[in-house]
């Protein structure tokens, strides 16, 4: 019941429901990252430890983080620990958002309401800064998994995890095909595959190493790897609504990029209406995978939801 005593409606309840989990991970995975960036600046001369805890210290929603916390507790996962597993996939999406932004790259000046950082420390520092994020992610999950007392192989399962789906088979395969298909228009299968590996490759690495974290057994590490494929490619679904209907102050960073790159999206593929449709029908399918294994959907759901229907 809402203060009113009337019922309150699920457009009421949801929204505010993912306002706690986003909430809750950003204050697990905050702290984290901050003692990160200021040890770094501490151990790396500048520019480029001011650039890495530049970066680290970027604010953000926090969505792959509250995937994998939601995903751990599905599992039964009930440790505190579990927020440095999150630390460690956010780690890897900044350094992702870093080399992104470069001039080579989709040349951004602006990411989440600031400076990109290679607008703020210059090309040089913001390329090598991309690059050490990712053994820093690696000390952040093994510190991770010391404190869930996982042993040496479950480690190395998560390890490899993390780092295939930020790597040519993940992210920077993605985005390898994203830059070829820069002014060419193409096929649905075409631009799905981009999706899968740009976006979708770490956020179902977040609901697979939930599951790994907590212990799941095999068949719900896979139902959360098939919720976490689909929400993925449902996320960047999403992205590209939002980048033809957003302004850069609801982004926090420049709209309207797909267009001025001539970027084949799912809204040219698909048409406004049919993107939000396709993003909708993902969000349903990787809940019926969760659904379908016996796991707790309640909190991955809400996020589900969050990710298809979001304003920024």
């Amino acid at each position: 019941m809402g203060r009113s005593g009337r019922p309150t409606s699920m457009a009421e309840v949801v929204p505010a429901a993912a306002d706690r989990l986003l909430a809750e991970a950003r204050e697990a995975v905050d702290g984290l990252l901050e003692r990160w960036a200021a040890r770094l600046e501490r151990e790396i001369a500048a520019p480029d430890g001011a650039a890495l805890a530049y970066a680290l210290r970027s604010p953000g929603k926090r969505v792959r983080a509250a995937l994998v916390l939601a995903a751990y507790r599905a599992a039964g996962g009930t440790s505190p620990g579990a927020a440095g597993v999150a630390a460690a996939v956010e780690t890897v999406h900044t350094y992702s958002l870093v080399h992104d932004d470069l001039p080579c790259m989709d040349d951004d000046d602006l990411r989440r309401g600031r400076a990109t950082t290679h607008r703020q420390f210059g090309v040089p520092a913001a390329t090598r800064a991309g690059y050490l994020l990712v053994p820093v992610a690696a000390r952040i999950l093994a510190d991770a998994a010391a404190a869930l007392g996982l042993d040496d192989a479950v480690l190395g399962r998560m390890a490899v995890e993390l780092f295939e789906a930020g790597g040519i088979r993940g992210m920077v395969g993605g985005q390898w095909l994203d830059l070829e298909g820069e002014g060419r228009p193409l096929e649905l299968p075409d631009l799905l595959a981009i999706h899968r590996g740009k976006t979708g490759a770490l956020i179902r690495a977040a609901c697979t190493l939930g599951g790994v974290a907590a212990g799941a057994g095999p068949a719900q590490v896979a139902a959360l790897t098939a919720f976490g494929a689909e929400i993925g490619v449902a996320f960047q679904i999403a992205d590209d609504v939002l980048d033809a209907t957003a302004t850069s102050a609801q982004l926090g960073k420049s709209a309207g990029r797909d267009e001025v790159l001539a970027k084949s999206t799912s809204v040219r593929a698909l048409g406004l209406d049919g993107a939000r449709r396709e993003a909708e029908r993902r969000a349903r399918r990787a809940v019926e995978h969760l659904a379908a294994a016996g796991l707790p959907a309640e909190s991955l759901a809400v996020l589900a939801h969050y990710i298809v229907t979001r304003s920024s």
